[in-house]
């Protein structure tokens, strides 16, 4: 079981270079959970490829039915504390700690190429490719 952070599942689900990578930490692990904030970001990350003229509202539909299919019931909600503290002692947003305090929370790692988390939380936080070495 892994945290897979937003834009790790963006990397899976919308073609990129970075999906090979994603595809990678996948064929590792398949068990993802992440904060229900995971559906919030991954929205605004499909409307704004739709803003660009990057994918079609069809094609924005189709993938969030696939990403709530990858994740099912897969989210969590967070202590507000925890985050809080999370976040006033690493200077990382709100946001982000929600991966890391779930992830701390359950002792698996948080998989992110979010370089911030990895640098601050170096024993929880690790990026695509260190996952899967």
């Amino acid at each position: 079981m892994i945290v897979a952070d937003t834009n790790v599942i963006a990397y899976f689900l919308i073609k990129s270079s970075l999906t090979p990578a994603a595809r990678a930490v996948y064929q590792k692990d398949p068990d993802w959970i992440a904060p229900v904030l995971w559906r919030s970001e991954f929205r605004n990350v499909l409307i704004q490829s739709l803003r660009r003229a990057l994918l079609s509202l069809d094609e924005v539909l189709t993938i969030m039915n696939r990403a709530e299919g990858l994740m099912k019931d897969n989210g969590y909600r967070m202590d507000s504390s925890r985050v809080l503290r999370l976040a006033a002692s690493s200077g990382c947003a709100a946001y982000d700690c929600e991966f890391v305090a779930l992830a701390l929370d359950l002792g698996v790692p948080l998989v992110t190429e979010d370089r911030a988390l990895i640098e601050k939380f170096k024993s929880t936080a690790v990026s695509m490719v260190t996952f899967c070495s």
